[in-house]
């Protein structure tokens, strides 16, 4: 694979898009790796979350990084709060996932998860809002209005040890599918020492670019709520 083909290269200037989005106008899959250090897995430390954004062949799209200090990272593991900074090829922060820190009960919907998704950074374009459910992750994506959008529905509890985990991306009356963001473990395959996991997401080629950047976001904190303490 030569350099260039590496990277995915989008056409700047489409009307009504986001600067740095205008590749999200033109799939309906990515894939989301995390990085893992060696150093980070021998000592058993986490350092910031890293990760790549892939299209379906392989092409890097976006890099992102979670920004945190060392005492969140450690005395509040998966709740802690976040800024994750995704950034486009050239460098430039394209997209802002901010999530407040709230503790996490199934019992008390007062402390329900929620973030921001911004693109660029300082302009809001949506947001991902948990419901309450006992049993089953819930959550809804809004715009910048708080206008609800979409809905994501997890599976029931006691999913954690099946190879592959789908959270359902429907439309805001429920009765239809349009997507999902899939958690998968490599199993055997797994790096040496690793704990790096892989989501997918998949949405309709036609979905506004900005609910696409949105739902990069949810799967970060798909990926914090419900995966980050079983690594």
């Amino acid at each position: 694979i030569s350099t260039m083909n590496m990277y995915a290269v989008p056409n700047p200037g489409i009307p009504g898009c986001p600067p740095g989005l205008e590749y999200l106008t033109q799939v309906d899959q990515l894939l989301i790796k995390q990085k893992v250090e060696l150093v980070e897995a021998l000592v058993g430390f986490e350092s910031n979350n890293k990760y790549e954004v892939r299209n379906t062949v392989g092409q890097n799209v976006f890099y992102a990084v979670e920004e945190n200090d060392c005492l969140n990272r450690q005395c509040c593991g998966p709740l802690r709060p976040f800024s994750i900074h995704i950034l486009d090829n050239f460098g430039q922060e394209v997209i802002t996932v901010t999530r407040p820190l709230k503790c996490m009960s199934c019992f008390f919907p007062c402390c329900l998860q929620e973030l921001e998704v911004q693109a660029p950074p300082g302009n809001p374009v949506g947001y991902v809002i948990q419901q309450w459910h006992p049993f089953s992750p819930k959550f809804i994506v809004a715009n910048e209005h708080n206008e609800p959008v979409l809905k994501i529905h997890g599976p029931f509890c006691g999913w954690s040890c099946l190879p592959e985990v789908d959270f359902e991306i429907l439309t805001v009356d429920e009765v239809s599918k349009i997507g999902k963001i899939s958690k998968q473990w490599t199993g055997l395959l797994r790096e040496a020492f690793s704990d790096a996991d892989n989501f997918g997401i998949q949405f309709p080629l036609d979905l506004d670019v900005k609910m696409k950047a949105v739902m990069i976001g949810a799967c970060f904190l798909v990926d914090f709520m419900f995966f980050e303490a079983t690594n």
